[in-house]
């Protein structure tokens, strides 16, 4: 596929991202949440790294992925216009209104995605430093036929199955275990169906696509995707930026 010009995705912040016009990726990033774990304070997604809004340095990672065509975010409905405004020197960006859960978010995102375009990223804001390639390497995968896709890491902690009161009920084999990040792929139509289909709230969409008895893959994910929760994720996410980006983790 064609690559139109694009930021980096590192230190271009004064760039603006072309995004490709002949791509058939839409990227859709729900942040409309409080994010309490990290605080008081602004919406997650609104959050300083390193003097920037997380959903800033999510928003020129993915417009630096050669494929993406649209990215779309579901802003707190109260920012729509703020983050627009945020968002018009990283890329072009579509904003929508998000709801009171991420499903609804997403919902509301996917909504206004375009129906000739045939694979969906969603992103969460809070991984804020996944590389353009983990977008590429989804997109792919999901090219390629797979209807979902999900990027994972090998669980390296030892996990233990406990009780209520804490006691041990035993070991869980680790080896058959994996730590799932963003962003997750899927051909737009099973994304538009599993969500259809959803009875319940979900915080996952490839846990929605399983529930309609479709198979989820996994691609390698990486060790720039961590999730921003918490304010030790923070000095973290500090640090990688100090890094270039790993080749995709094994």
């Amino acid at each position: 596929m064609s690559d139109s010009p694009r930021v980096s995705g590192d230190n271009d912040s004064d760039v603006t991202a072309q995004l490709n016009a002949r791509g058939d990726v839409a990227v859709v990033v729900p942040a409309a949440g409080a994010g309490v774990r990290l605080g008081p304070g602004a919406p997650k997604a609104l959050r300083l790294l390193d003097g920037e809004p997380l959903l800033v340095h999510a928003v020129r990672r993915a417009a630096a992925a050669p494929s993406v065509r649209m990215i779309v975010v579901a802003a707190p409905p109260s920012e729509v216009e703020a983050v627009h405004a945020l968002l018009a020197p990283v890329a072009p960006v579509t904003v929508v209104a998000g709801g009171a859960e991420r499903q609804d978010s997403v919902a509301a995102a996917l909504a206004a995605v375009p129906g000739d375009i045939g694979i969906v990223l969603v992103h969460d804001a809070a991984r804020c430093l996944a590389p353009a390639d983990l977008f590429e390497r989804v997109a792919a995968t999901v090219r390629d036929g797979a209807g979902a896709v999900i990027p994972a890491l090998p669980v390296v902690d030892t996990i233990k199955e406990v009780d209520a009161s804490g006691r041990v009920l035993g070991t869980v084999d680790r080896s058959v275990l994996r730590a799932v990040q963003t962003p997750q792929g899927f051909s737009a139509p099973l994304l538009r169906a599993a969500h259809a289909a959803a009875a319940d709230s979900h915080t996952d969409d490839a846990g929605a696509v399983e529930k309609l008895g479709h198979h989820v893959v996994c691609v390698p994910g990486s060790d720039f995707a961590l999730k921003i929760t918490r304010p030790i994720d923070l000095a973290v996410a500090t640090h990688l930026l100090t890094l270039p980006p790993p080749s995709a983790q094994q």
